[in-house]
């Protein structure tokens, strides 16, 4: 018998995996949580569609931050077909003509998940964006390491900023960029759009327990979104215990194409959920990288004239908050 071909499916079973893999992909984190995707299944395929409807006209045109939070769906698309024995075969941009069809996955060969993928795959549902500072417990660094490595396997790289000099650096430009947007009316109504009040019933959008009422300032601090633009939302869930800004980390890549940006965006998912399954929180700060002399200058001071992709702090925290997320009906289509 010829072990090298594929495995006899049932139809059920092929069908079965393929939305599984779609289920498991809206937990993937994105801008504002505005999940700016959908998907088509068909036959054995899977394909991934940029929704442009969500994409953030001021904060993000050239639509960067969508092919990452994009690519890190189509991490999570991968990772739960291995995790459920299959081998995933994706095609990136796949057709030059449909530029919103970011990537095509087939049903590869059968194969044993390892359990590095069990234990990824386990985190999916788990991992949670931390918007305020952590405890005071370090991040190991031989974890630190091992996210490199997890970063580096899917084309990205991640360096972990370890100058208390470039920490600062890295914060200042932060609140700079912070401070400018907020005094952008145009750019300050694109963030509120995607605020979601208290009691809200939306399905996209942050929270408004997703962050501090009153966050606590860290050294050198990072400021978050003000997604509550003057309203007293928020929880107080770090006036006791969070107080680290954490361990700084940059992720970038070596070009600046829309396949590097899905590259970002895998690469981004594969070192949260890692951290996620050792206790490892991540918070995210794109303000810089939003502003293109902000993100040139990062570039050619800090990394080696690599393209900074995300800005982001690793630590451990005690956030609870539920994830938020629209049904897969509202995703997904079959044929």
């Amino acid at each position: 018998m010829d072990s090298s071909r594929p495995a006899i499916r049932t139809e059920q079973e092929t069908a079965f995996a393929l939305r599984a893999a779609v289920e498991a992909a809206v937990y993937a984190p994105s801008v504002h949580n505005t999940q700016p995707w959908s998907f088509v299944i068909e036959d054995d395929e899977i394909a991934l569609r940029a929704d442009t409807d969500r994409k953030l006209r001021v904060g993000d045109a050239e639509g960067r931050e969508l092919a990452i939070s994009c690519g890190a769906a189509l991490f999570t698309v991968r990772l739960t077909l291995r995790a459920l024995g299959y081998e995933p075969l994706v095609s990136v941009l796949p057709d030059p003509d449909r530029p919103s069809l970011l990537a095509t996955v087939r049903l590869g060969e059968n194969t044993q998940p390892d359990e590095d993928t069990r234990t990824m795959r386990a985190e999916i549902e788990r991992r949670r964006t931390h918007r305020a500072g952590f405890t005071e417990l370090p991040v190991p660094d031989r974890l630190i390491e091992a996210l490199v490595t997890e970063a580096g396997a899917e084309g990205a790289r991640l360096t972990p900023v370890r100058s208390p000099a470039a920490v600062r650096v890295v914060a200042s430009l932060t609140a700079a960029a912070q401070d400018v947007q907020s005094q952008d009316r145009v750019f300050s109504l694109e963030v509120i759009r995607w605020a979601r009040p208290p009691g809200s019933t939306r399905k996209d959008g942050v929270p408004a327990g997703a962050y501090p009422r009153e966050p606590r300032r860290t050294s050198p601090h990072f400021p978050q979104r003000d997604y509550a633009k003057g309203h007293s939302w928020g929880n107080d869930a770090d006036q006791f215990v969070s107080t680290s800004t954490g361990a700084v980390a940059l992720l970038t890549t070596e070009g600046d194409s829309r396949q590097d940006w899905i590259a970002a965006g895998q690469a981004l998912q594969r070192v949260l959920l890692h951290a996620s399954g050792r206790g490892v929180a991540a918070a995210f700060h794109t303000q810089a990288l939003e502003m293109f002399h902000l993100r040139e200058f990062l570039r050619q001071e800090l990394c080696s004239g690599e393209y900074p992709q995300m800005i982001m702090r690793l630590g451990f925290s005690f956030d609870g908050t539920a994830a938020v997320r629209r049904p897969v009906e509202e995703v997904l289509e079959e044929r």
